[in-house]
């Protein structure tokens, strides 16, 4: 995890730096908020485009590894709920993306396109089973093929990462008191901090008007994003 603290007094100290303004922790709240998702976003993206290429096998330059290490930390499980023809994925307000459907804990269950469902039932031999079941997904509604199977689904699922907050309590001078217990802080890599620090100066940079900070934090991201690519 990355300190939430370590990166609002780093994107106040550069800020500040010149007498450039200042962002409130509301401001700097949401700001992380959204560079958090987008560097999160980016994980599924770029390791999309890495499985295409020619990966490095280097123990600790391994890209594809690297981006996966990353992603498995938001890598869990729960059940899934049938609902008259079809089992919802868990209840959970963090869910970004479905993972592996299993049967029974112990059988995974094959994903298809609902038109390989049509041929696939058009034979007995390729016809789903309890012993080779199948499901198609869409909207969050896992369905499941057979349809006498009614229960004993769960899933794996990427869960999105918490909002980040640097919280507070206020000082005789009504200053910000920075409060470890009720703040949260940035599920991201350790190996993202700069990264995330760029950014949001980046947007700082437009909280404050000042195009300087913004262009010197664009140009900062865009070098940032060519070597990581490299």
């Amino acid at each position: 995890m990355v300190n939430v603290d370590t990166v609002y007094r780093t994107v106040l100290l550069i800020i500040n730096k010149e007498q450039r303004g200042y962002i409130t922790p509301d401001e700097f709240n949401k700001t992380a908020t959204q560079v958090q998702l987008e560097i999160f976003n980016e994980y599924f993206e770029s390791l999309n485009q890495q499985i295409r290429i020619q990966d490095n096998d280097t123990e600790y330059a391994d890209r594809i590894k690297n981006l996966q290490e990353k992603i498995s930390f938001f890598q869990t499980e729960g059940a899934c709920t049938f609902s008259v023809d079809h089992f919802d994925t868990p209840a959970v307000v963090d869910f970004y993306k479905l993972g592996t459907v299993i049967y029974n804990d112990d059988k995974e269950v094959q994903y298809v396109q609902p038109n390989e469902l049509l041929e696939l039932n058009l034979s007995p031999i390729t016809k789903p089973t309890k012993y080779w079941p199948i499901y198609t997904y869409k909207d969050f509604k896992i369905k499941v093929y057979p349809t006498t199977i009614t229960s004993g689904i769960t899933c794996t699922y990427i869960r999105k990462p918490a909002n980040p907050v640097w919280n507070f309590t206020l000082g005789t001078n009504q200053q910000y008191i920075y409060d470890v217990n009720s703040s949260v802080q940035f599920e991201l890599h350790p190996i993202e901090q700069t990264n995330l620090i760029t950014r949001i100066l980046l947007y700082s940079g437009i909280v404050i008007k000042d195009p300087q900070i913004v262009q010197i934090a664009y140009q900062q991201a865009q070098a940032e994003s060519i070597n990581s690519k490299s």
